[in-house]
């Protein structure tokens, strides 16, 4: 290969290069920056209809975020509050009920796959009662926002500030399954501090820790 082939295939190979690392420089993460982590879940819960279009509170399910150190995930026993009664969306209810008509039947009871697995969870029979011949099992749900060990962080001091839930989770209440929108780096903690001393939090004057051993102990 002569030089003039040499340096075209050298150039060629640069911009490709500078071409992957454009498109894939959103998805290029530092260590331990897991910004976008998506797992699937046990259960396909769907945060877009319960905190979207049904408007539950945060709160509801994750009460423990006001009152300890982490928020908590939801006992199974919380989703039976509405679930002992839904057994499946309304479309699929709908459109039982309008099969019954045109075949001139009782409609039956509809239990969507997914909340059979909380059923079976708790083992329940069909009538959603104790199954004597099943054993009720923990629902594996995977953990999404981790920090690393060394790092001591505290929902109540955030949420009781005055900290909306979105500022570290974005709009949870848009998303069919959770992800981690924020990179949650120390950088990324340490800025948020700084505004909130600053312009205070949601005009309340806050005096947002600075020292580092305050979160590393």
């Amino acid at each position: 290969m002569n030089n003039r082939a040499y340096t075209y295939a050298l150039l060629v190979g640069v911009l490709i290069s500078l071409l992957a690392m454009i498109s894939g420089a959103r998805s290029f993460h530092l260590p331990d920056n897991h910004q976008d982590y998506q797992p699937i879940q046990p259960i396909a819960f769907s945060h877009h209809q319960h905190a979207g279009q049904l408007a539950i509170d945060c709160a509801y399910c994750h009460h423990a975020a006001e009152t300890s150190r982490h928020a908590g995930i939801p006992a199974a026993s919380v989703c039976m509050n509405c679930h002992s009664v839904v057994t499946s969306s309304w479309g699929a209810v709908l459109a039982e009920d309008e099969r019954a008509k045109q075949e001139i039947r009782s409609p039956l009871p509809i239990t969507s796959p997914e909340l059979q697995k909380l059923y079976d969870a708790l083992a329940l029979d069909t009538q959603r009662q104790p199954d004597p011949e099943k054993t009720a099992a923990p629902i594996e749900w995977i953990k999404i926002h981790n920090l690393p060990d060394y790092v001591y962080f505290d929902h109540r001091a955030h949420v009781n500030v005055g900290i909306d839930c979105h500022v570290c989770h974005g709009n949870v209440e848009s998303m069919e399954r959770v992800r981690q929108v924020k990179s949650l780096s120390m950088g990324w903690c340490v800025s948020c501090h700084r505004e909130s001393n600053r312009i205070g939090v949601k005009g309340v004057p806050v005096n947002a820790s600075l020292d580092c051993t305050t979160c590393h102990y």
